[in-house]
């Protein structure tokens, strides 16, 4: 039989039942960095819903590399304490679960999206926001460009908090290396202005993430899953702005340290033209990356049908088919896709009198 939408994928040791992955998406319900029974549900009712793969939002590795007060964190033993149940529960409906890590950079110490998400000066509880360079990302305030010392810290932080997910139980990781936030920051000429070995050439622009790539892979089994999530483009026409063939380039380089998928994404620091906002258009973007370097790749962007998600995983266009807001929207979206396609998939007990 071909691959399909129910096809199982195996990711050096780890076996995801099919191919469908509960995209990360913040929450902003987590004081002091902390999950808790609002992460159990949210989470849970995914897997139970029958996802492979689910994905937590993104992570902080320091207190500073939150984007509100409110984020999820993994940089104490508490946080790692509050997570184990969430991960337990999630591998017992028979999911696999990936910890997003991240930090938000230039992007970081905002008021609650419900407080009008704006940026918090250290006076009012925030704090100053570290970037590649002195640019300001959300016209309210300007970041400091972080030092050499500063950025040798931050990859160290990753690696800890990869080993913090590893106490915690996750069965991957993925780092978020896209959507405007410190990675990208890095890697998109649009923000990097620096003279340094972090800065100019395209080299020195993704050494950040390389780097972090290695300390981490140095530290996690190397039996354990490394995703990266990109911006595959950035939606801008201006000289210096990241393109699809960059995203080759990126791709090519991380994957001698140990990145086993590249999730594709686009965005971060402008939008595109809304005419080619449609279903399954940033599809392409994981397509090209697989096609050129032969890696697993993720697709995301209003995939909202059984079949447009089944099509792809057919097609070959990506191996994997993250949702977000149609998990939203459907936790279950998995049972009805395998009832709507006639495939077989495992149901929990509970819910056996329902198919």
């Amino acid at each position: 039989m071909r691959t399909n939408l129910f096809s199982p994928l195996e990711i050096r040791s780890l076996w995801l039942k099919n191919r469908l992955v509960m995209s990360p998406m913040q929450q902003y319900c987590s004081p002091d960095g902390l999950v808790g029974a609002w992460h159990l549900v949210h989470l849970g009712s995914r897997a139970v819903g029958g996802v492979g793969l689910v994905i937590t939002e993104a992570t902080a590795v320091t207190p500073h590399g939150r984007n509100t007060l409110f984020d999820t964190g993994l940089w104490n033993d508490a946080q790692v304490a509050a997570w184990q149940p969430v991960v337990q529960f999630v591998q017992a409906q028979g999911a696999k679960i990936a910890v997003q890590l991240w930090h938000a950079g230039g992007k970081g110490s905002h008021a609650h999206p419900s407080a009008g998400f704006h940026y918090l000066p250290p006076a009012d509880g925030g704090w100053l926001t570290k970037s590649a360079s002195a640019v300001s990302l959300d016209k309210q305030h300007t970041s400091e460009p972080l030092t050499i010392p500063e950025i040798k810290a931050l990859v160290a932080d990753f690696a800890v908090a990869a080993q913090r997910a590893v106490q915690a139980g996750f069965d991957a990781i993925e780092l978020h290396a896209g959507h405007g936030y410190l990675f990208h920051q890095f890697y998109s000429g649009l923000v990097n202005h620096r003279h340094d070995e972090y800065g100019g050439s395209f080299e020195n622009r993704i050494r950040l993430l390389v780097e972090t790539v290695r300390a981490i892979r140095a530290v996690v089994p190397a039996t354990m899953p490394l995703l990266v999530r990109l911006s595959a483009v950035d939606f801008s026409d201006e000289p210096l702005a990241w393109q699809l063939t960059d995203s080759l380039r990126l791709t090519a380089a991380l994957q001698p340290h140990g990145v086993d998928v590249v999730t594709a994404s686009a965005g971060g620091f402008g939008m595109p033209d809304k005419a080619k906002i449609k279903p399954l258009y940033q599809v392409p973007y994981a397509e090209k990356i697989k096609a050129g370097t032969g890696i697993l790749t993720g697709t995301v962007g209003l995939i909202t049908t059984p079949e447009q998600a089944n099509t792809i995983i057919i097609d070959g266009q990506a191996d994997l088919v993250f949702l977000a807001r149609e998990l939203l929207r459907d936790p279950y979206f998995p049972l009805r896709a395998a009832a709507a396609l006639q495939a077989e998939t495992p149901v929990p007990v509970p819910y056996l009198r329902a198919f």
